[in-house]
């Protein structure tokens, strides 16, 4: 299927400026992946049904500090948007609560650019 060929998508926003590790960005990103498509299953099941049928596409996304996450979360909220921002334990890496990562969707792609359009993917 070609890239363009995806009408459905997932964003999950990871903060680097906490400086995790490879293994604990995934952690995080699967994190916010599982809670924000098991919460798009609840309340968007169509929209969340179709994401999966075409193959459920995600995109891993950067932001540079905890203010541009939450501010990408609020925009998300008003759009109504499904979003789910993860804090993490705080067993490993980071302090307990520490905000890591937020998951958008799965929703229209075009719907999701509205807020996660300009980000940078994650290298």
């Amino acid at each position: 299927m070609k890239e363009d060929a995806f009408e459905y998508k997932q964003c999950i926003v990871l903060r680097i400026d906490i400086g995790m590790s490879t293994g604990k960005l995934i952690s995080q990103a699967c994190h916010a992946a599982v809670e924000s498509s098991e919460l798009a299953k609840k309340l968007r099941h169509k929209a969340w049904r179709a994401w999966m049928d075409e193959g459920a596409k995600k995109v891993v996304l950067q932001v540079d500090s905890l203010e541009e996450l939450e501010e990408l979360a609020e925009e998300a909220e008003g759009l109504d948007i499904v979003n789910v921002v993860i804090r993490d334990r705080g067993l490993t890496e980071v302090p307990p609560a520490t905000v890591t990562v937020l998951g958008l969707g799965p929703d229209h792609s075009e719907r999701l650019d509205k807020v996660t359009g300009f980000l940078k993917l994650l290298r």
